[in-house]
């Protein structure tokens, strides 16, 4: 259940990150404590990283309250570290972030507008026009414009940035989401949003200042293939849920 006192849980799965989520977390934390002190609460999934994240991360939770260190043994994937961080959280509002700080922590700010707007989920996109920053090479630009399209046919979502990794939700939709969610890697926002638009949620798609963080671990040429073919998976396990929850 929700604490009362918290409004704002921020979840970021991290997994290899010992350079660059430090720089993140700490702008985090200066945003955090100027705009929600003592309100908050920071939640960072440890995916079975191998790297020396886990020790980073144990001396920063010493000297930070609000940090909250949950860890994976293995490695089990990005969608299952979002799940991880977003059941255990405790605030009103539950946002996700990349380790990488792609997006300004600043930004929470819009899609907090959005949910007290009356959206119950607040995506935060890159494609939608608005004269904001953003900086992305043109060749991931293009794969990512070209993946959303194919995913938006497949799955029939409205959505023009499914992948952008930074959403935010009330805290009873997130839960209710991740709780049925399955997909445990890259596709996981996919799933969450074909769940959300079943359940008829509120989805409010967000212009947010985005630029391109040097080392990443996801690699386009070697990914394409099966991200494709776990799109065609997931549509047809969401096909096949509707079909039973439709009989029963």
């Amino acid at each position: 259940m929700p604490d009362d006192r918290l409004e704002l849980s921020v979840v970021i799965p991290a997994y290899n990150e010992a350079e660059r989520l430090p720089p993140y977390l700490a702008s985090v934390r200066e945003y955090l404590d100027a705009r929600y002190p003592e309100r908050y609460e920071v939640l960072v999934v440890d995916d079975g990283s191998g790297d020396g994240l886990a020790e980073i991360l144990t001396a920063a939770s010493a000297q930070w309250p609000r940090l909250r260190v949950l860890t994976h043994a293995r490695n089990q994937g990005k969608g299952a570290a979002v799940r991880t961080g977003v059941l255990a959280a405790e605030g009103q509002r539950i946002l996700f972030a990349d380790a990488d700080g792609a997006t300004p922590i600043e930004e929470e700010k819009r899609l907090a507008e959005a949910i007290q707007g009356g959206a119950d989920v607040a995506i935060g996109s890159r494609l939608v026009a608005a004269g904001v920053e953003r900086s992305r090479s043109w060749a991931r630009g293009l794969a990512g414009r070209m993946f959303a399209a194919v995913a938006r046919r497949l799955l029939g979502l409205d959505v023009l940035d499914t992948q952008c990794g930074f959403k935010m939700f009330r805290a009873e939709p997130a839960r209710r989401l991740f709780s049925a969610a399955r997909e445990p890697r890259y596709l996981f926002d996919l799933e969450v949003l074909a769940l959300a638009a079943r359940h008829q949620y509120r989805v409010a798609e967000v212009p947010i200042r985005w630029r391109e963080i040097p080392g990443g671990h996801l690699r386009l040429s070697r990914e394409a293939p099966r991200a494709l073919w776990d799109l065609w998976r997931l549509r047809r396990r969401l096909r096949s849920r509707a079909t039973e929850s439709k009989e029963t």
